[in-house]
């Protein structure tokens, strides 16, 4: 790819129509998403449980799921970082895409009230419950050489070999592997660009929901994050708890917080006509 040198006047004008944009974009944007889901986690009904799978620390799983399912991701033991990418169940090419999801919610931060984008512009997921707010959608995951730096002379397991397993058993290849998302790994930026591990943003047991918003293949890595600064590799177990969530309210905030997102669902609409 050959670089474009920009002169600086360009350049600010460029920036001066992110800003503006910006500015279009936050002012539809709520003021305030709700407060951080209650703790400890209220008991799902029964009779909505559809599977429920504990994937053990280091490990690694995939499942299918339903448009109006939902998955809560549970700490449990507490100090997890899980791992999760998805796709499209009937045309895997549309994955999960993190870069479009920040850029048009104009935040880096992921909570209850946010929505989680794919490639193609349609919503995957809304986060309809979220104890933490301290997930990482920027770094990536473990890989070999970055376990081994961490931790010299410990045969471990690592997420990029984990999400190339699960892209395995589904006939996908490493090419087919989105950017993903961590969730309980609370990395924040600072003023600087440089990455940083805020543990008090964490709680023991904390967990999430993603209501589906498409049929799609999600899958899961349960391994610690690059930035954890704990130097014993000992991930705990998580719970995914697949389920079928109660249908969404008219005012419902994934659907209604912003006017991307409403783009987005008109987009799934599309799917569906």
């Amino acid at each position: 790819m050959m670089h474009v040198r920009r002169s600086p006047e360009e350049i600010a004008a460029n920036r001066q129509r992110y800003e503006e944009h910006q500015k279009k974009g936050l002012e539809f944007a709520p003021k305030a998403l709700p407060a951080p889901s209650p703790l400890p986690a209220p008991a799902i009904n029964a009779a909505a449980i559809i599977h429920q799978e504990t994937i053990p620390g280091g490990w690694y799983w995939s499942t299918a799921l339903k448009r109006g399912e939902a998955l809560r991701i549970d700490q449990g033991e507490g100090g997890s970082t899980v791992a999760l990418v998805a796709w499209n169940a009937t045309d895997t090419s549309e994955r999960l895409n993190l870069v479009d999801t920040v850029k048009v919610q104009w935040t880096t931060a992921l909570g209850r009230g946010r929505v989680i984008f794919s490639d193609m512009g349609r919503v995957m997921f809304s986060l309809i419950e979220d104890s933490s707010g301290a997930h990482d959608c920027l770094m990536g995951g473990s890989t070999a050489a970055s376990n081994a730096a961490k931790y010299p002379g410990v045969k471990t397991r690592n997420t990029r070999d984990n999400l190339v397993l699960v892209a395995g058993k589904l006939g996908l290849t490493r090419r087919d592997i989105p950017a993903i998302l961590n969730l309980f790994a609370p990395v924040r930026v600072d003023d600087d660009g440089g990455f940083h591990w805020r543990g008090k943003l964490s709680n023991s047991g904390d967990y999430a929901e993603l209501r589906a918003e498409m049929d799609m293949i999600v899958g899961f890595s349960n391994c610690p994050h690059p930035l954890d600064p704990d130097p014993v590799y000992a991930p705990k177990p998580v719970i995914v708890t697949r389920f079928r969530a109660p249908a969404p309210a008219a005012d419902d905030l994934s659907r209604t917080a912003t006017a991307e997102a409403l783009r987005g669902f008109e987009n799934n609409a599309s799917m569906l006509a």
